[in-house]
């Protein structure tokens, strides 16, 4: 699958765009006020893999945050969240913010918009225009009458012109939706007609249940027709589950190439003996600990031995369940067999000895 041509741009030294690796990111859900809390969250997200944090930035005195996070440790890039108020860019700029995320239509007059544009061109950071269904301006309501594809995707290609028109061209897109189908058609229309790298997402998704579906159909569609370089699973939950998601769904398009450990199983029937939900559970906890080194390492965890070792063919190895034990398999092939209380052990022990190979 080609990817999309776009220009490229660095947040903080992760490139975005230009045929880059796709980051992962999220945003931080503590009192923005809370320097240390803050600080706290950004390292835990950062420790769970997350390329990018956005913070929310609701006053100028809050844009210190960014300088306050250096000073204690972290090391992620850090991007400023602004509505309305351009003091407060231009202070999270002094401060040390890595990207600044603005609506130029709600920043204020042109040459508001253009001393943002100033300040983030000296500092060599750029801009993400954010736009969604609910912050359309009046003019675009009124020509397509409702908050629809048409009217994000345009709205979103006007304010990248007030960047342009103000010589600033280091520019991301984000266009969201909670309508997953807004959103799809949203982006495929920005990607038709710019080359700005875009920031997919589908907003007030939800739960990380329901989020992670509607997250999946949208980002992950787009990602399969090569759309988009930079990508947030937004959940109403803790956001390190952002970054899991995000992970399984670049995984799931055949796009992360950082390794790590894949679980393989089975949705289990009749014929399982073994408690495979237990078992791909705890598999799951201890293999987060393992360092792979780059490597992706396959693992199956399937329910039994009629079909297991063959469906699950493609992995690097695997167990395939029978009455109190599982027969391991390596390409589907059986080479041993292991009581059930010692499977964990014995698949964690192959993903180790995997790695060094």
């Amino acid at each position: 699958m080609e990817r999309r041509k776009t220009r490229s741009v660095s947040v903080g030294g992760v490139m975005i765009g230009g045929g880059a690796p796709i980051s992962v990111q999220s945003m931080t859900n503590v009192p923005s006020e809370n320097f240390e809390a803050v600080t706290n969250q950004i390292k835990m997200l950062e420790k769970a893999g997350c390329d990018i944090v956005r913070v929310a930035v609701p006053n100028e005195n809050c844009a210190e945050i960014f300088t306050y996070a250096r000073e204690h440790g972290a090391e992620v890039p850090l991007v400023a969240d602004i509505h309305f108020d351009y003091k407060i860019a231009l202070a999270s700029v002094r401060h040390g913010a890595d990207k600044i995320r603005i609506n130029p239509g709600n920043i204020g007059d042109k040459a508001r918009v253009r001393e943002v544009a100033d300040a983030c061109r000296a500092a060599g950071i750029p801009i993400r225009i954010g736009v969604n269904g609910g912050s359309l301006e009046k003019s675009l309501l009124e020509k397509y009458g409702s908050p629809c594809a048409e009217a994000i995707a345009e709205s979103a290609l006007r304010q990248a012109d007030v960047l342009e028109s103000v010589g600033f061209s280091d520019i991301v897109i984000s266009i969201k939706s909670s309508d997953v189908g807004k959103m799809i058609a949203a982006c495929e229309s920005v990607a038709e007609n710019s080359s700005y790298p875009l920031h997919l997402g589908v907003t007030e998704a939800g739960d990380s249940y329901s989020g992670l579906v509607k997250n999946s159909v949208g980002i992950g569609s787009l990602l399969m027709r090569g759309i988009g370089d930079t990508i947030r699973v937004s959940l109403t939950a803790d956001p390190c589950e952002e970054v899991k998601a995000g992970k399984e769904i670049l995984k799931s398009a055949g796009m992360w190439n950082r390794g790590g450990v894949n679980i393989i199983s089975c949705p289990t029937c009749g014929r399982t003996k073994v408690n495979i939900i237990l078992l791909v559970s705890q598999l799951k906890d201890a293999a987060a600990n393992i360092d792979t080194h780059g490597k992706n390492v396959n693992v199956a965890v399937m329910g039994c031995v009629v079909n297991g070792p063959g469906e699950a063919r493609e992995a690097d190895f695997g167990i395939a369940g029978g009455d109190g034990f599982g027969v391991l398999f390596r390409k589907g092939e059986p080479c041993g067999r292991v009581e059930e209380n010692n499977i964990i052990h014995t698949l964690v022990e192959n993903i180790k000895e995997f790695v060094k190979q």
